[in-house]
């Protein structure tokens, strides 16, 4: 059939993966701070997934990093990880619903061009539009009564998107390991810096975690870390990059509707209405992006 050729499963599979999987490990860690503090969960989960995957490149033969490669990677790993995902986890522990969570890091692509900015990159005025619209949305996100309830969680988010998009524009200009083993590496210094800041925030396991909280650690790792990233990359070299981070506008609705039906999370009329303009200045935002032939340079992310 004509539309399966046009979408082939592996297309499909990796969509999937990058709306469904991404959009579902908010709710997962919401899930898992309830059994771990936050800051000791996110560095075994990165230094468990980095591990795995650095032994299975180094299996198939890829080169270990050089020193230098080592040194870029940490200093991306530290930002789009400790820095990132580590004040997610501590935004979520402090009472932040993971839909909202999700919603504040879609702002991600508006950090990501004003970062750009300073490394000569120019905007069109439509993005401009875009960035301007999203920061009326992030005014409205913060207006809503679960931010309000929680100003340090607030702070936290919009914290995690700048640094995940500053170490974003910055590691295209660093001499990063090629392909897979660049986020392995990232992925090993990150959470072993999170581990740090978990030892000297004092934080500790007051009991060995249920079995819910072990299979919250297994989904992160398996496929919120690993999964998640390779069908990423996969859309990376298939895909134009407008498509390939679409997820920055669909992983809120899915972690949403998830925290609704699985937690019972709510979200009341200014969160709803935040959800609507930021999702629409991160559409703006896309729309030149897919007017443009897609590059033929692999682009280099991280989890």
């Amino acid at each position: 059939m004509p539309g399966l050729r046009r979408f082939p499963l592996p297309l499909i599979a990796a969509f999937f993966a990058l709306y469904v999987i991404w959009g579902s490990t908010y709710l997962v860690i919401r899930i898992g701070i309830e059994y771990w503090p936050p800051l000791l969960l996110a560095g075994i989960r990165f230094v468990l997934a980095g591990s795995l995957m650095y032994g299975f490149l180094r299996w198939r033969g890829v080169p270990a990093p050089t020193w230098a490669q080592w040194k870029a990677a940490g200093m991306i790993g530290i930002l789009l990880l400790s820095c990132g995902n580590g004040a997610v986890s501590v935004a979520e522990h402090t009472g932040v619903a993971s839909g909202v969570a999700a919603l504040a890091v879609a702002t991600v692509p508006l950090f990501t061009l004003l970062c750009g900015y300073f490394w000569g990159a120019r905007n069109t005025r439509l993005e401009w539009a875009g960035i301007v619209l999203g920061l009326i949305g992030i005014g409205m996100l913060n207006l809503g009564s679960n931010l309000q309830a929680s100003p340090l969680g607030a702070g936290l988010l919009v914290f995690a998107a700048a640094a995940w998009a500053f170490g974003s524009v910055w590691s295209k200009h660093l001499p990063l390991p090629q392909g897979a083993m660049a986020s392995a590496a990232e992925m090993l210094v990150g959470g072993v810096v999170l581990l740090i800041g978990s030892a000297l925030s004092g934080e500790q396991l007051e009991s060995v975690p249920p079995l819910e909280g072990w299979l919250a650690l297994a989904y992160l790792v398996g496929f919120g870390s690993i999964i998640a990233f390779n069908a990423y990359m996969y859309l990376l070299k298939h895909v134009r990059p407008a498509a390939a981070t679409s997820y920055a506008y669909v992983n809120p609705a899915v972690a949403v509707l998830l925290g609704i039906v699985f937690v019972g999370e709510t979200i009341g009329t200014e969160e709803a209405l935040a959800m609507v303009v930021i999702i629409s200045a991160v559409v703006l935002i896309g729309l030149p992006q897919w007017r443009r032939p897609k590059p033929v340079v692999e682009e280099q992310t991280a989890t």
